[in-house]
Formats: C-alpha cells, sequence, structure tokens
C-alpha cells in the first residue's frame, strides 16, 4: 500500500493521518509545531455547525465600518499588512456577491451537517468520547435594542443542523449571574458543541496516530518537485499532504498554485477557571465579538478578526482590550492571564481548499479552514481518505477546488 507524507500536524492532518491509517495507509506526518501554539490548539473549542453562511456576505461588507478595532469593534486592518488585506479584500468582495454567496453557503451547508456525526465517530476512535460535548451554546445581550435585533437575525438566519432558541429563564437568570448586569436577552443554539479540553484532543489525537503505527517527525517540511511529482524533505512518502495551515500557502504556490489565503490572526486570554462554572456551554457575548469557553483546566476568552502577516509580531492592545471586556462585565475571571495569539488560514471566499494538485500528479491538499478548523477536520479527514484511495468522496470536492482562484 502506498506510504503517504503528510505536511502539517494540526488538527485536519492528524484526523487525516488517523483516517488514512485506518484504510491501510502507511502515514508519516511532518510537523514542526512541537508546543501546540499553531491555531488549531489555540482556538475556541466550539463545533460551529451553525456556520454555514460564509463571512463572505454582503451584510458582513456593510458593518466593517462598525466592526473596525479602532472604533471598538473587533476587525483590524494593520498598515504594515496592507499589501495582503487589500488584494484579499477585493477577492472578498467578489466572493459577496448574492449569486457567490449562495453559492457558498451550497457548499458549506452540507460540510457542517456532517461534522458533528464525524465528531461522535472520531472521538469514539480515538478512544476520548468524553471530549466532545454536545451542549451547543449561547448568545447573550445586555442592551434591550441588541437583544432584539440579534435575536431576530440569528432567526432568519441558516443555521444548518444548529436549531436556535430563546433562553429559558432559568438560562437566562444563569447569564445574568455571570455578569454585573442583568441580560437583556439570550439565545441557545441546539446541535452545536464544544471540544472539553483543546491540549488533551492534541495528545489524545498524536496518540492514536503513532499507536496505529503511524510516524511523527519533528521538523519543517519542505517540498522539492522531483519531475512531475514532489517530495517531502527527508520524508519517502509514495503521496504528499498539504494540511500545513497558513504555511500551505508557500508551499502551493512554489509548485505553481494561485493561493489567495492570509493569515486571519485571533487572540484569546486564559486565566484560572476556578469560579466559572464547570458545565456552562460557551458563551458568545455578541455585543463585544467575544466567545468565553471553559475547558478542564481554564477558562479562555477569544476575540479579533486581523488580517495580517504570518510572522508579525502580535498587537498587545488585542489582549489588553479583551481583559477589559472581562473586567468591564464583571465577569468571574481573574488574572493572571495567559496570552495567545494565533493565525487561521484563510482563502477570500471563506471556503476550505479540498483536492488533487494539477501541478503534481502525487499531491493531495486540505486547508484554509479560517474559523472552521476544529469543526470540519474529522470530516475533511473522511473526503479525504477517499480521493486518495481514487474513490468517490461523499461530498462533491469542485466547490473546494484551489483551481477555483487560478
Amino acid at each position: 500500500m502506498a506510504s503517504i507524507g503528510i505536511v502539517g500536524g494540526g488538527v485536519v492532518g492528524l484526523c487525516a493521518g488517523i483516517e488514512l491509517l485506518d484504510a491501510g495507509r502507511q502515514v508519516a506526518i511532518v510537523d514542526d509545531d512541537a508546543a501546540g501554539a499553531s491555531a488549531s490548539w489555540g482556538n475556541a473549542g466550539h463545533i460551529a455547525v451553525e456556520q454555514v453562511e460564509p463571512l463572505a456576505s454582503m451584510s458582513m461588507v456593510r458593518s466593517l465600518p462598525q466592526r473596525l478595532f479602532l472604533r471598538g469593534g473587533p476587525l483590524a486592518f494593520p498598515p504594515s499588512a496592507l499589501a495582503q488585506w487589500v488584494p484579499f479584500g477585493l477577492r472578498l468582495l467578489s466572493a459577496a456577491r448574492p449569486a457567490n454567496f449562495r453559492k457558498g453557503c451550497e457548499a458549506l451547508a452540507p460540510l457542517l451537517a456532517r461534522s458533528m456525526p464525524a465528531w461522535v465517530a472520531t472521538a469514539e476512535r480515538i478512544g476520548a468520547p468524553d471530549l466532545l460535548r454536545q451542549d451547543g451554546h449561547f448568545v447573550v445581550w445586555h442592551d434591550a435594542c441588541a437583544a432584539r435585533e440579534g435575536h431576530a437575525s440569528w432567526q432568519s438566519s441558516e443555521t444548518g443542523s444548529a436549531e436556535v432558541h430563546a433562553a429559558t429563564e432559568a438560562e437566562l437568570a444563569l447569564l445574568s449571574g455571570l455578569t454585573d448586569r442583568p441580560a437583556a436577552g439570550a439565545i441557545r443554539f441546539s446541535g452545536s458543541g464544544q471540544i472539553a479540553d483543546l491540549e488533551e484532543l492534541r495528545q489524545a489525537l498524536r496518540k492514536a496516530f503513532t499507536d496505529r503505527g503511524g510516524i511523527l517527525v519533528a521538523q519543517r517540511g519542505e517540498l522539492r518537485v522531483a519531475g512531475q511529482r514532489v517530495e517531502i524533505g527527508g520524508v519517502d512518502a509514495d503521496q504528499v499532504l498539504v494540511c500545513a495551515g497558513v504555511r500551505s500557502r508557500e508551499l502551493m504556490e512554489y509548485l505553481g498554485h494561485k493561493v489567495p489565503m492570509i493569515a486571519e490572526r485571533g487572540y484569546h486570554v486564559r486565566a484560572d477557571a476556578s469560579r466559572w462554572p464547570a458545565d456552562l456551554p460557551p458563551v458568545v457575548f455578541e455585543e463585544r465579538s467575544m466567545i468565553v469557553t471553559r475547558y478542564r483546566g481554564a477558562v479562555q476568552a477569544a476575540s479579533f478578526v486581523e488580517l495580517g502577516k504570518v510572522d508579525a509580531p502580535a498587537d498587545p492592545r488585542k489582549w489588553e482590550r479583551l481583559e477589559r471586556h472581562v473586567s468591564e462585565l464583571g465577569l468571574p475571571i481573574e488574572g493572571p492571564f495567559r496570552r495567545w495569539m494565533g493565525c487561521r488560514p484563510t482563502l477570500p471566499d471563506y471556503l476550505p481548499a479540498i483536492g488533487r494538485s494539477t501541478k503534481a500528479s502525487n499531491l493531495f491538499y486540505a486547508f484554509g479552514h479560517q474559523h472552521l478548523g476544529l469543526t470540519l477536520a474529522p470530516i475533511t479527514a473522511r473526503l479525504v481518505a477517499a480521493m486518495v484511495a481514487g474513490g468517490q468522496p461523499e461530498l462533491p470536492l469542485a466547490p473546494f477546488d484551489i483551481q477555483r482562484f487560478a
């Protein structure tokens, strides 16, 4: 059976590796993120099956002025990254046109509909079903007008397999008890979920991979051309799969693919979780564009969409504002805070890239999952395994072909 080398050991790469091993392949993952610092392990832990409407939409474009970081919002366009976000933004505007937006919804919806069942199967397969919680999540508002508008907006939005319910009186009381002032309104989603602890997930996936005979190679994955094929430096593999997150751009463009991907940088702060209810699902404070997630050993507040450079230094103002949100709301979260910043791999139409290369006969790819990397990892792995085997994936992959940007 052919051997496969995977560049990238994040959640997508590990899930794909396990799927391929279970299909009888020999698999090596090449990854230099020994500390688990990538976006796979620093996100909000949310299984976001409700996000079937791509962020590349005209409603999002119209709301940009109110969302700017300089006006108190979560969206930042660093001047130093002008050369990155201007061309990205022009492509986003094209993707946001109504006809293209509808195509994006049609592509994302079946992926997300299969995401939770795929996660259930993966959690069982790696022997860690307790890491998956299917308790939904809350969205809360403290201004009455914002609550009415927000509730109506979510009720009219397409949410796929997730359902929206008005919070009960007991739930509203619980959410009000988290802050210094009562909640004006809240909704609860059912059908969504969370990972109970991202570091435990990382360790469980790595153990399941190596227990099946997979090899982890602790080095930076580099490609080289060998005729009509590619090779990974230092790894003997018949086929290659690129799952390298934001680094996928340089790897794919080296082969001649057009990959207009940007580093969509997100920030979080973590602190001791002793005062946050242990069984509370993730809570989105929508007026502050912040999601708070209770993990087993910490509580985390996350926010911000910063369209910038992969290697630019973090902006401490983002962490300071997150900590200020926590303080101003009076949340039961106390420092010292542990600060993190990571880069989501985002394509301008907010769809992933999943397919087979037209530049090298043995190259496959699965990257660009933006905010949905954790959510889509197991279903992406299933699609990749079928594709590599030469079979028919359960969903058409044409909408995710990187050639759409050629």
